[in-house]
Order: structure tokens, then sequence, then C-alpha cells
């Protein structure tokens, strides 16, 4: 990666097609008919209640589950292509999630974290780390401003030093697009506060974002497009300005809201 600020272009290539994906957890239809176009470099947030199908969605994406076909056309397309081997393809993002962070709760240093995204793997063991990895290691522990603490096991870190941790080992194959789910639970506001700050960096040196939150106040500045779901659909998607109102989020979260902007930030209140 690249670390400095380099906007994405106007009119980049499609990054990820989804054309009518119906995705089923044993009898339960968990996504309904999604239709979605992302773009290279673009940044978005995908915002709705718990329960929505949020992360159902992202593991689609990552090939953990696969679209029904029940006759209708689907298009499943990432970077332009139908197949894909699937450890390539999760090279292309960086996965930030909850789950993650708590299968990393255990005596290993924030470094050791960042150099286990080459090998995909939780912890060192056995793995020969080469010296373009050090230094890319390095590259990372400085970009993200946490080498003074990258020595300290992750039982040792407070929740939004280790969720830094983790981003870092995400960032390790240059990924085109990271993928943040509920990336804020579990913070205080001091760590929300340097979160926030980090993945603005990120976004602005050219990485993609792609947000998946039940948090109005996770969207940073840099996100221009949301869209919102529920109950298994994409009901609607379009500018950050025209969504995030009193009618369309006290809609989705069926709950009457005040919703304000400020510094770039949105906040619900009155509920």
């Amino acid at each position: 990666m690249d670390f400095t600020t380099t906007p994405a272009p106007d009119k980049a290539s499609p990054f990820i097609e989804f054309d009518n994906i119906t995705v089923f957890h044993g009898e339960k239809k968990v996504l309904d008919a999604l239709s979605v176009m992302l773009r290279q470099g673009e940044n978005v947030a995908i915002l709705g209640p718990n329960g929505a199908g949020k992360s159902t969605f992202i593991k689609t994406i990552l090939r953990e589950f696969y679209p029904c076909l029940d006759g209708n056309k689907v298009t499943f397309r990432i970077c332009g292509k139908d197949v894909w081997d699937v450890f390539d393809l999760r090279s292309a993002f960086g996965v930030v999630s909850n789950d993650l962070q708590f299968t990393f709760t255990r005596q290993i240093t924030g470094r050791e974290v960042i150099l286990s995204g080459f090998f995909s793997s939780i912890g060192l063991f056995n793995r020969e780390i080469t010296p373009e990895m050090d230094r890319k290691a390095d590259d990372i522990l400085a970009f993200l401003e946490i080498g003074h603490i990258c020595d300290r096991p992750m039982t040792e870190m407070s929740s939004g030093e280790a969720r830094r941790f983790l981003i870092g080992r995400a960032m390790v194959h240059d990924p085109e697009v990271l993928i943040l789910d509920e990336p804020t639970n579990s913070l205080d506001l001091h760590a929300l506060h340097a979160f926030r700050q980090t993945i603005r960096k990120i976004a602005q040196s050219g990485t993609g974002i792609i947000l998946v939150t039940h948090n109005l106040q996770d969207i940073i500045p840099e996100i221009s497009r949301v869209i919102l779901m529920k109950n298994g659909r994409f009901e609607h998607d379009g500018p950050k300005e025209t969504l995030l109102t009193d009618r369309y989020i006290g809609h989705l979260f069926e709950v009457p809201v005040h919703v304000k902007e400020e510094n770039g930030y949105y906040y619900a209140t009155g509920y």
C-alpha cells in the first residue's frame, strides 16, 4: 500500500456486482434478491438494525455463503470475475470484525498479529518471517501510529488498541477494500475517536471502505454513499445527505428520531 492521500477516481471500475442475490440459512431467507454495484475505491456504509442481514451480505462477498439459484438470472461478480479461488479472493479484502478480535484475545503481541496476516493464521507458530514482511509490518505500524505498543500482548491492550492491530493485520496484502463489520462495538469514547481517525486516514489513502454498522455515528465524513438494509433487503441506496434524515432513519429502526449533522458526522437523538 502506498500510504499517501490518493482520492479514488470519479469513474472507477465496478468492484462488486451483485444482482438478484438470495441466500438461505436452512429454511430462513436471510438475503432477499439483493442487487448492488460498488466501485473500486468507493467508501460505502451499510446501515441497518441487528438481524437485517448485514453480516450475511459480507460473508456472501467473501464466498462463505452462496446465492440460491432459483431459475432467475443471478450476477455474482467481483473485479469482473464470476469464478474465484477463495484464498485469492479473500486476499483482495481486509476484514475486521468483533469475532476476529475475540479470536485474537490471547498471548500474542500486536506485531505478531500484523505479521499473522501474511499467513491467515492465529499467531506465528513455525512461520518464517521474511525481511520484506518485517518491513511491511514496520510501515503499517508507522502508518497506524501504534509502533510504541507493538510488543504488548493482545490480552493487555484495550479494545481500541487491539482493534487497530487487527486493522494492521488486514492491510498486509494491500487490499482493494477494507471491510469493517460492526467495528465500534465495545469501544469507549476515546477509543471510538481514535478508531474513526484511523479509518479516515485509510480512506484518504485510497483504500475503499465498506462499513457495516447499526450505529449512525460510525459513518465517517469520507463515506458519501449509504445503503439502508432491513429484513434481508436493501431498502434505499443513495447519498448520505439524502438518506441520513429523520424520516429514513426513523423508518429503518422503527423509532422516532431526530438526526443531526456536526462536522461531517451524523447523530440520532430523541429516541
